[in-house]
């Protein structure tokens, strides 16, 4: 991808977020919406060492197993 359609697809994101702003229907859904992502953020952020460890557990087992695929 080039960066003019980079630049293009931006362009479109932040018409679309204007229009999505200014249309009064969804205000209700505006809210919703960030109410949903602050949820989500809290959560994150509670749970935090729990997910890294999750991951790292995870990495460390499909890296395991591929040299162990790769290796015989």
């Amino acid at each position: 991808m080039g960066i003019q359609s980079l630049m293009m697809l931006a362009d479109m994101a932040v018409l679309k977020l204007r229009k999505l702003f200014s249309d009064e229907k969804g205000d209700v859904n505006i809210v919703s919406i960030v109410v949903l992502i602050g949820i989500a953020v809290l959560l994150a952020l509670v749970f935090k060492d729990q997910v890294t460890k999750l991951l790292e557990s995870l990495f460390q087992t499909i890296s395991g197993n591929a040299t162990k695929a790769v290796g015989g």
